[in-house]
């Protein structure tokens, strides 16, 4: 991921370095899991951890001009590893086991890792819309459907609505944490043919992971599943992301992205704030996509294993994980520092609707004064289509329609915006991590 995007924390759990030194503790862990069973001896294991190398840029380096002769990557790292901790010792390095024991159980290790970072990232950006939700639950703004006017709802419903969204995705962050957090050492094609059980046992427990059944290669679907809760928190994002592109609208003015001193909204036009990091967020849910689709093609691999899915993860992992992680963040900023304009959607309720969203109390209210529903419905349809033709308020034109038979006190009813936001808590009790 290009640095704009990369939170340092996740971004360093990507390094070569980092890689290299999980892939190098799985291969101590494998060498003390065959000393548990005798098969080499305890001095010999010490001195295997004695000089376990430093990894560092020059380890790194050496590792690539090795590369450039085997043509073989993990065997690269293999010869360097053993070359530094010499002979006799190094010659148990790698016993028994298949390049993708190693780097497929590294790889889960660090992506347990990372899960960990995002579900901590994910329920910041839940709690923080809770905490909108509980202190704008009251403030009364337009629902639109379809991007026109509808009924009434508040600010608080959309963010309690939008929080229980991320909470789901907390769910499936955790689901997808305990699908990687697994780790398989069972050499060629998974039969155990030159390594014990035992030894995949030892390793796993030691890396907190779980040994699961596999061929050579851990079965990519769990990968997979990592990059769908990415999706998904990316998904949650953009929706809320969006919600605040079209209420920060100059004709709609009900809410904007926080604006710093200093902040230029556009280079040529200094009046503008646009909404540039829900922008940036939307746009990058489409790339977390992208990735999902090319690790949903990684799962299907021939036979026992090939190696076609590996080019594609050496991208797509690095990238999705620290890609989610930077959104995340960036949200929470935005829910935090989100500026709300109660004042404009109260006006936007009350004037330039027209009054319109009160439709369909009329409607009920001529429905309980004993009309059919569709005659009912083909009055109010009738005024509300005047009240807009003639720009006037749809109060004042329903008061005038003679087949309107309702006393003024049921007509201030169906008018009552307060009415009909009287179960708005009902969105702050579905909150229930709520304290």
């Amino acid at each position: 991921m290009i640095p704009r995007y990369s939170p340092k924390d996740v971004a360093s759990l990507f390094t070569d370095e980092h890689r290299f030194d999980t892939m190098l503790e799985v291969e101590l862990l494998a060498a003390e899991g065959l000393a548990s069973i005798g098969v080499l001896k305890s001095d010999e294991v010490a001195m295997l951890r004695k000089r376990r190398p430093v990894i560092d840029a020059q380890f790194v380096a050496d590792v690539e001009t090795r590369e450039a002769i085997t043509n073989h990557d993990t065997a690269a790292f293999v010869d360097v590893v053993q070359e530094r901790i010499g002979m006799p010792e190094a010659a148990w390095v790698h016993y028994g086991l298949t390049s993708s024991d190693v780097v497929d159980t590294a790889l889960c290790r660090v992506l347990t890792s990372v899960m960990d970072i995002v579900i901590a990232d994910v329920e910041a950006l839940r709690d923080a819309l809770t905490r909108r939700a509980v202190e704008s639950i009251s403030f009364p703004i337009t629902g639109r459907t379809h991007g026109m006017h509808a009924e009434p709802t508040t600010y608080g419903a959309k963010f309690a609505l939008f929080a229980l969204q991320a909470d789901r995705d907390i769910e499936r962050a955790r689901a997808a944490r305990t699908a990687i957090a697994v780790g398989k050492l069972s050499g060629a094609v998974g039969t155990f043919s030159n390594i014990d059980p035992i030894v995949e046992e030892y390793v796993c427990e030691h890396l907190g992971l779980l040994p699961v059944p596999a061929t050579q290669v851990i079965a990519r679907d769990r990968h997979a599943q990592v990059l769908y809760a990415c999706a998904a928190i990316g998904t949650t994002i953009e929706q809320f992301a969006l919600e605040v592109r079209h209420l920060a609208r100059s004709e709609v003015g009900e809410a904007e992205e926080p604006f710093t001193a200093g902040q230029k909204g556009s280079s040529a036009m200094p009046h503008k704030r646009n909404p540039v990091l829900s922008e940036r967020l939307c746009g990058l849910a489409r790339v977390l996509r992208g990735y999902l689709q090319s690790g949903l093609e990684d799962v299907a691999l021939w036979h026992e294993r090939d190696i076609s899915h590996s080019s594609v993860e050496r991208v797509i992992m690095p990238d999705a994980l620290t890609l989610t992680v930077y959104m995340l963040r960036k949200a929470a900023g935005l829910a935090n520092g989100l500026v709300l304009h109660p004042e404009r959607a109260l006006e936007n309720l009350e004037v330039h609707s027209l009054g319109l969203v009160f439709s369909q109390s009329v409607l009920l209210s001529l429905v309980e004064s004993g009309l059919s529903r569709d005659d009912a419905y083909r009055i109010v349809q009738g005024a509300a289509r005047r009240a807009v033709e003639e720009r006037r308020n749809f109060r004042a034109v329903i008061d005038e329609d003679p087949k309107v038979t309702l006393d003024a006190g049921t007509l201030d009813r169906a008018f009552d915006a307060q009415r009909l936001l009287a179960h708005q808590e009902r969105f702050l009790d579905a909150l229930t991590w709520r304290s």
